[in-house]
C-alpha cells in the first residue's frame, strides 16, 4: 500500500516537473496518519504535518471553505484563427452564472476571479492550464497568453516546440470569496513543557526494523504546545491515529497541529 501510494506520488510528481524532497506532506483522512512517516521516508520527505480533526478533513474543510464555483467549457480553437468575440462572450456567459451562485452563499463576501485555457500543441494528447487575463481579451493579449504557455511547457517538459501550431481544447472560470483563517493561535507559557506521560503501550510492525515493536500511546488531546514526542510512539485521537516511526520526531505547533520532523 505504501510503495503503491508512493509511486503514485512519484509519477504525479514527475508529470508537473516537480521535486518532492523539499516539501511538506500534509496527512489527512482516517488512514492517513497511519502511513504518513512510511510514505515521507520513500519520498525523501523531511517533514510531516497532522493538522487538527485530520481524520474528518474533508467534512471540516467542507464547512470552512470560502464559497467558490467553477465553471469549465469545451471551446475548441486553432490558435491561428483565434475567436477573440465568441470567446470573450462565452467568458461573459460564464462569469455571469457563477457570480450568481457564490453570491448566493456569501452575499457580502469579496469576490475574485481565476480564469484558465488549457493550451497544447497542435496535435498533442495532454493539456496545460494557462492562466487567461481577467478582462476582454484583445489581439495584444494574445502574446502574453502565448508566453504563459511557453513558459509552463518549459517548467514541465523542460524545454519548448518552435514553428508549431497552439490549440485551446477548453476554458474555465471560478469565481471564489476571499476571508482570513479563523484558526486560533495557542499560547506559550515561555518554559519547555515536559515530556507527557504515555497512557499505555501498543504493538506495530515497524518495516524498517523488520519486526514488532513496543510503543507507547498518547492521547492527542492531552499534548500541549511545544510538548515533543520521540517515536516509535502512537498519538491516538477520535477520528485517527498517527504512527510516529523511529526516525521522527512529533511536536505541537502554535495551530495545534502535529508536526512530525526527522530526527
Amino acid at each position: 500500500v505504501d510503495e503503491n501510494m508512493a509511486n503514485a506520488a512519484r509519477v504525479h510528481a514527475i508529470e508537473n516537473g516537480k521535486r518532492l524532497d523539499d516539501r511538506t506532506l500534509i496527512a489527512f483522512g482516517g488512514a492517513a496518519p497511519l502511513h504518513a512517516t512510511r510514505l515521507a521516508d520513500k519520498l525523501g520527505i523531511e517533514r510531516v504535518l497532522v493538522p487538527v480533526s485530520a481524520g474528518v478533513g474533508s467534512a471540516v474543510g467542507f464547512l470552512r471553505a470560502p464559497a467558490a464555483y467553477e465553471i469549465a467549457r469545451s471551446f475548441y480553437q486553432r490558435w491561428n484563427a483565434l475567436d477573440l468575440e465568441a470567446v470573450n462572450q462565452m467568458f461573459a456567459e460564464m462569469q455571469s452564472v457563477a457570480r450568481e451562485v457564490v453570491q448566493q452563499c456569501a452575499p457580502d463576501g469579496q469576490l475574485h476571479e481565476e480564469r484558465l485555457a488549457y493550451m497544447r500543441y497542435l496535435g498533442q494528447g495532454h493539456e496545460i492550464a494557462v492562466p487567461v487575463p481577467e478582462k476582454s481579451l484583445a489581439s495584444e493579449d494574445l502574446t502574453v497568453l502565448h508566453n504563459e504557455f511557453e513558459n509552463a511547457y518549459k517548467v514541465q517538459y523542460g524545454r519548448t516546440i518552435p514553428n508549431v501550431e497552439l490549440e485551446i481544447l477548453s476554458w474555465s472560470l471560478r469565481i471564489y470569496e476571499t476571508k482570513p483563517a479563523e484558526v486560533e493561535s495557542l499560547e506559550t507559557t515561555g518554559t519547555p513543557p515536559e515530556t507527557p506521560a504515555p497512557e499505555g503501550a501498543r504493538q506495530w510492525f515497524d518495516p524498517e526494523a523488520e519486526q514488532f515493536v513496543t510503543a507507547p500511546v498518547f492521547q492527542r488531546d492531552s499534548l500541549i504546545l511545544g510538548q515533543r514526542i520521540s517515536g516509535p510512539a502512537v498519538i491516538v485521537e477520535t477520528d485517527t491515529a498517527t504512527i510516529v516511526s523511529a526516525a521522527f520526531v512529533a511536536e505541537v505547533d502554535q495551530k495545534s497541529n502535529l508536526v512530525l520532523f526527522r530526527k
